[in-house]
């Protein structure tokens, strides 16, 4: 049986990071996901706030151009505009990303096992024993150490007893290449329960990418109906005849914050199996590289100790008490099922407190609930790839 100090099973942007970091520390590291291709099932539109961008190093090539303009719409179309005088977002291509990441983590020494399945693991002596499935062949290993960085409905999760996620919104987006596209590159939110229920319909485009789509309650909604009906609304008033289609994303986005139980002594959970995604916004790549580099700290700790008690820094009690707010004004987003009830809303937000409250929310630096100083004392954990 082969022998790791860690096993990461999933290797989105938390799995290929974790592996990237500890393998770079010396660890033994193996890391297996379902697909064969890393740009097969993209679920994330890949937006990557300012926060991000000023304290992680991501490949430029990896990154669409900036934008900086956000415009909300009511269900009757009225508008707010906020511009911000930074670069506050830019639309990440995630299949060149992953592989540059994936490429990264094979030079510093973690093996990569494509197409390979987590079926389960038992407790033994200094870690676990792993059953892995590849090509309908089943396969053993050891590790020290497991990370289930295996997505919203986390397998791993189930293996280790830890907590599950249980309030989800649906995600549809279709992506398109729009260098053709004569239209300012902006992020346009539709706040409209129709086709958005408890969540947005948005279109983002950066002068090389557009991404349309919808997100909202599954049991309120039709998302790839909705996400149709909303295409040919906005064929009616932007220019979208010029772009051409790429591909289809969608998924499940967790949306009840941070799990309350997300470590043991055998493993951890990592980005959306965690529930790293703000409750509010849905926004996960920020906290998902906040909270990887943290796991990696935590993990070369303990396999350089053997304390367990180095596990306690990564447990969820003191960052779930700093998403409370979030917590508060998702809920109450969520009661908004009616338009009127949505106008209304939209009303406020025109209001100077509460227009205010909206350039916060898009604009400000709240993620993954890590003080300054807890960050910047992740040795060397900033550079991403």
């Amino acid at each position: 049986m082969k022998e790791y100090d860690v096993v990461i099973t999933g290797a989105g942007l938390a799995g290929l990071c974790c592996a990237r970091w500890l393998a770079a520390a010396g660890q033994s590291v193996l890391l297996i996901d379902r697909k064969t291709k890393l740009d097969q099932s993209i679920h994330t539109t890949g937006i990557f706030v300012r926060r991000t961008l000023e304290d992680f190093s991501l490949p430029d090539d990896c990154l669409g151009p900036p934008v900086r303009d956000v415009k909300l719409y009511s269900p009757r179309r009225q508008t707010i505009e906020l511009a911000s005088p930074h670069d506050e977002f830019r639309v990440s291509k995630m299949e060149r990303l992953y592989n540059h990441l994936l490429e990264a983590a094979i030079r510093t020494g973690a093996e990569w096992s494509p197409a390979t399945s987590f079926v389960r693991s038992n407790a033994v002596a200094g870690g676990s024993n792993i059953e892995l499935e590849k090509h309908q062949q089943r396969m053993k290993v050891s590790a020290r150490f497991i990370i289930g960085a295996d997505g919203a409905n986390s397998r791993v999760a189930r293996d280790l007893g830890l907590s599950l996620n249980r309030e989800w919104i649906i995600g549809v987006e279709q992506v398109y290449d729009s260098r053709a596209v004569d239209l300012p590159a902006g992020l346009h939110c539709f706040l409209d329960p129709r086709i958005a229920p408890g969540y947005i319909a948005w279109l983002a485009h950066d002068g090389g990418e557009m991404h349309i789509g919808v997100g909202g309650y599954a049991d309120r909604f039709e998302p790839q109906a909705c996400l149709e009906r909303f295409h040919e609304e906005l064929a009616s008033t932007f220019p979208l005849a010029a772009a051409r289609f790429v591909e289809q994303r969608g998924g499940r986005i967790p949306v009840g914050g941070l799990l309350p139980e997300i470590v043991c002594e055998r493993g951890l959970l990592v980005g959306d199996a965690a529930g790293a995604v703000s409750p509010l916004t849905a926004g996960g790549l920020d906290p998902c590289l906040r909270q990887s580099a943290l796991a990696a700290k935590v993990i070369g700790e303990l396999l350089a100790s053997g304390d367990a008690s180095r596990l306690a820094a990564y447990r969820s009690t003191p960052f779930r008490r700093r998403f409370r707010l979030r917590h508060v004004l998702r809920r109450s987003f969520r009661q908004i099922n009616q338009p009127w009830l949505a106008e209304v809303s939209f009303l406020a937000l025109r209001t100077f407190p509460f227009r205010l409250l909206a350039r916060h929310i898009f604009f400000g630096r709240g993620s993954f609930p890590m003080r300054d100083r807890e960050f910047a004392s992740l040795p060397a954990m900033q550079e991403a790839g």
